[in-house]
């Protein structure tokens, strides 16, 4: 018996090392490459000389990385804004409105759609000349260079956010209200409560974890994933008014060359992504024991 559980312990071992030999080559490999990268000023592009910890300070004094960062907490204004609308249209949904279904399929239809095509969709319609100018000159009003400005191109990448991140977030909170019992919503009718009681004191005190999900997996997204959206609409500008931490990352590497400083980043932005995430993780659990 011992040599037959032996010999199961051994396949298993040799049925994971596909696996781990993957990861190790696709995922450690690299983050272990980045962090020595980090530590080094790259000489002709090739080769590395150690420099300590310079890249980090360098990057500390920098005001531009402060000004970058500033730029991503500033998009995580979408994240309330995103969770509410997919809220709202998940117990309207769940409620089974009038073309709820049709409904439904149009909702999710961006959250499949690819970021270069959401970002050139709305470049175009933010354009100059674009539809949204055309439309505001036809009821008297001016024409807005949307994205030559810093305020109203932080305004159009906040309304690209939500409107391609909603729909994902009401497939998951529909999802999460199928499994709530029907019976509890009955009982509420039949007590006199309205649909804005029942999703106030049923729905989300029940789905509150998956909420909670919902907010670190759009916090994240915002802070590592918001590259094509930039690179595509706004490319940064106008300055640096929309440069987000993922973008100036590409900056620093592709554009400087300073492949140091651009690991010596990516590891910040993974530790601040990284700290977020525990904090939100923290006061999710908290309020839930309270």
């Amino acid at each position: 018996m011992n040599s037959l559980a032996k010999a199961e312990e051994r396949f298993a071992y040799f049925a994971i090392l596909p696996s781990v030999l993957i990861i190790g080559v696709l995922l450690l490999y690299p983050i272990c490459y980045a962090i020595f990268v980090s530590f080094n000023k790259t000489v002709n592009g090739v080769n590395f000389e150690w420099i300590g910890l310079s890249n980090y300070t360098r990057l500390l004094q920098d005001p531009t990385l402060w000004r970058v960062l500033g730029n991503n907490f500033l998009f995580l204004i979408a994240v309330p804004l995103v969770l509410l609308a997919a809220l709202l249209c998940a117990a309207l949904i769940y409620e089974e409105v009038w073309g709820w279904q049709f409904f439904r399929v149009v909702f999710f239809m961006p959250s499949v759609i690819s970021t270069v095509v959401i970002g050139t969709l709305f470049r175009q319609l933010f354009a100059y000349r674009g539809p949204i100018n055309e439309i505001m000159m036809s009821l008297g009003y001016q024409p807005v260079d949307w994205l030559a400005r810093g305020s109203s191109s932080v305004f159009v990448i906040i309304l690209v956010l939500v409107w391609s991140g909603f729909g994902y977030g009401m497939l998951i909170l529909l999802s999460a209200m199928s499994s709530i019992d029907p019976a509890i919503f009955e009982s509420s009718r039949l007590d006199g409560a309205n649909w804005w009681q029942r999703v106030r004191y049923i729905t989300i005190p029940l789905i509150a974890k998956v909420i909670a999900f919902l907010t670190v997996i759009n916090v994240i997204y915002t802070f590592l994933s918001l590259f094509g959206l930039i690179f595509v609409l706004t490319n940064g500008g106008p300055g640096y008014e929309t440069t987000t931490l993922d973008y100036f990352i590409y900056l620093k590497a592709f554009s400087g060359f300073d492949f140091g400083q651009a690991a010596a980043l990516a590891l910040m932005l993974a530790l601040i992504t990284l700290g977020l995430t525990v904090i939100q993780l923290r006061v999710a659990k908290f309020e839930e024991s309270d």
